[in-house]
């Protein structure tokens, strides 16, 4: 198992955010007066703010507006995680720990901004876990474009054929495919037909060991 990289998504992946997002995109709405999101997984979309504010909610196209309603957005739910609002998803601390303990690097490949992993690390105590960190920041093109998962690869030092990426979202599903990395599909608010692809599917990490990503698995 030396050589295998793992790559975490974040939200609904590692930290169960979805209803946060959902507050914070319905908090925004009324603060700018705005018809509330109707939105199906508006908290689970695994897509970069841009683009849901353009093209699924379509408040504006103005470059200036999407920036400042971006920045109002990820500060509400930075304060809802805060105040005490996030948890981990089932069994993956322990996971994190047991890969940890198997000498397999982790990283986050995620279309979050960076200040909001940072928040859920300190709330949830996640410190050490992850060598390092992929966010919206660090790529030019979202998911479902490989770029952060490529970039996954190469801060753990693996080939892109040597990792595995966890996902929820079909967007991830897909960025991963398109990378040449092999999937897991993390079954928090999707179902196995949205995550097809994936060679393997939990709801939980309490199903997996570091010797379950040594070679491909189907179910």
């Amino acid at each position: 198992m030396k050589n295998i990289g793992a790559i975490f998504d974040w939200d609904g992946v590692v930290v169960n955010s979805g209803r946060l997002h959902v507050a914070s995109w319905t908090q925004l709405a009324t603060e700018e007066n705005f018809p509330p999101p109707n939105v199906p997984g508006l908290g689970g979309l695994g897509l970069k703010n841009e683009k849901v504010i353009t093209e699924l909610l379509r408040w504006t196209q103005d470059a200036g507006e999407i920036r400042r309603l971006m920045h109002r957005k990820e500060t509400i739910f930075r304060e809802r995680v805060a105040s005490g609002g996030i948890e981990a998803i089932p069994g993956v601390i322990d996971f994190l720990r047991q890969l940890q303990a198997a000498g397999i690097p982790a990283a986050i490949g995620s279309s979050a901004p960076r200040a909001n992993v940072k928040a859920c690390i300190a709330a949830l105590k996640l410190h050490g876990l992850f060598a390092g960190a992929i966010t919206a920041e660090d790529v030019s093109h979202g998911k479902p474009d490989p770029e952060v998962f490529l970039k996954c690869a190469a801060l753990l030092g693996r080939a892109p054929a040597e990792c595995v990426v966890f996902e929820d979202a079909p967007a991830g599903v897909a960025a991963a495919l398109a990378g040449g990395i092999r999937v897991i599909g993390v079954l928090t608010m999707r179902t196995r037909e949205d995550l097809a692809g994936a060679e393997r599917y939990i709801r939980s990490f309490a199903e997996l060991t570091p010797a379950d990503l040594s070679t491909e698995h189907t179910e």
